[in-house]
């Protein structure tokens, strides 16, 4: 049986998924189980949990936790990183201080201001993890979860040459999405995808060789189905092509919606600023509510099979059963129009041979464009965390497409000098 390490385990729900996924599988049902937090409360009820869980779909895993993380890895066959270096406290210095600037966000975890100091927390913590990977599991694959993806996968890779993949589930979400639009049944939908995390972009999207795009576009000029995902939908009019991300992400990897000189924007795409805070103080709720009753066995446990990758990855490698996903890999390449080197969302096949990509070839030159404004801002941050070159940062934040079209250059300077000093020891001294 194989032994999975979570670390950051004491995201009880995603952990409860994750576990119920791979626990489903009668190949998996005794694997090893190694769960790692650094909150020794959070990492108890964790526990507590995944033994419901295994007793609910009627498993006998071997179940372990840890507030070592390098005990939790030791021998471990798959690796699932579920980190959040900071917390919530950290989370707020990302919206509390740009917004004294006129800089405001919705969920400020993969571009902009926010996606650049959030991955300037974590790659250092995951490039620790990394390096105990290489001397206790270095033949492991490394399921990366973490936000934001493309930068943290892409500096992962790049400085441990672990095998690894980053996994969203965008690509089966939004396709879920847009099969109800057009009242298509979701199995009946197939769909080529490619570009990075959170603006892949759907290259085909057919039903047993129909094109579905013009069928969307009907569906569109229903002011029902248009309200549901306004920003995405107004992308789709410009670009042709459905991008992959919900409306309140893609609305801060571009310069046209969350504008201060126009403020009649954020309301007519009903853009929710300020929701990823809305959505932290609900799940504190959640757990402050809750964990004496999962301790206790109060609260009643339902497992059903989520949407999200990695249980399938585990599941091939492990059984040879070969399946295609949809992750987050290195450009070697694979999307000819983007740079070799940096990390892109592709499909890939698994097997016991692990991740394959595949080829995509040119994506259309207007969504290479966008793209590759993202792109920019990722290569320059992950150059920073790598280097620790601190003028990286700066030049990663000038070249954001939303922080670039809001603040001149002296603001965004000294908005970054003051979220180093919030952020204090969180983020490693750089030069």
């Amino acid at each position: 049986m194989p032994k999975i390490a979570m670390i950051g385990a004491g995201s009880v729900v995603f952990t409860k998924n994750l576990l119920g996924d791979i626990l489903s599988f009668d190949e998996l049902k005794e694997s090893e189980i190694a769960l790692m937090d650094i909150d020794a409360e959070r990492l108890k009820v964790a526990g507590v949990m995944a033994e419901r869980v295994a007793e609910a779909v009627e498993a006998k895993p071997s179940i372990s936790t840890h507030e070592d993380r390098r005990a939790a890895l030791e021998g471990a066959d798959f690796v699932i990183n579920m980190i959040q270096v900071g917390g919530y406290p950290s989370t707020m210095i990302d919206f509390d201080i740009p917004k004294k600037y006129g800089l405001r966000a919705t969920i400020a975890d993969t571009l902009g201001i926010g996606g650049i100091f959030r991955s300037l927390r974590t790659i250092p913590v995951m490039l620790d993890m990394g390096r105990d990977m290489k001397e206790v599991c270095p033949d492991c694959l490394f399921l990366n979860y973490v936000n934001p993806m493309a930068m943290n996968t892409w500096a992962f890779i790049k400085a441990t040459g672990i095998q690894t993949v980053g996994l969203c589930h965008s690509v089966q979400g939004t396709a879920w999405q847009l099969s109800n639009y057009m009242g298509i049944p979701t199995e009946e939908v197939q769909f080529l995808c490619a570009g990075i995390n959170h603006m892949a972009f759907y290259l085909k999207l057919e039903r047993e060789g129909e094109d579905l795009y013009p069928k969307l576009r009907q569906a569109a000029e229903d002011p029902e189905v248009f309200a549901k995902d306004k920003v995405r939908f107004e992308m789709f009019k410009r670009l042709g092509y459905f991008v992959t991300e919900s409306s309140e992400h893609f609305a801060e990897y571009v310069p046209h919606f969350i504008r201060s000189q126009d403020e009649d924007l954020i309301d007519r795409y009903s853009v929710p600023l300020d929701e990823y805070p809305r959505r932290c103080v609900a799940q504190n709720e959640w757990w402050e509510n809750t964990r004496d009753k999962l301790l206790s066995g109060d609260e009643p446990l339902e497992v059903h099979r989520s949407a999200e990758y990695g249980s399938l990855i585990i599941h091939s490698v492990v059984t040879d059963q070969p399946r295609l996903i949809y992750g987050n890999v290195l450009n070697t390449g694979l999307i000819t129009s983007l740079p070799d080197g940096c990390c892109v969302e592709v499909p890939c096949y698994v097997d016991h041979n692990g991740i394959q990509p595949c080829y995509v070839g040119a994506l259309p030159p207007q969504l290479t464009g966008y793209i590759r404004t993202n792109i920019n801002v990722q290569e320059l941050t992950v150059e920073a965390a790598l280097t620790g070159n601190r003028d990286h940062v700066y030049h990663a934040a000038l070249l954001d497409p939303l922080t670039r079209s809001e603040l001149n250059m002296d603001q965004i300077y000294q908005l970054c000098d003051e979220l180093f000093d919030a952020h204090g020891d969180m983020i490693p001294e750089m030069a």
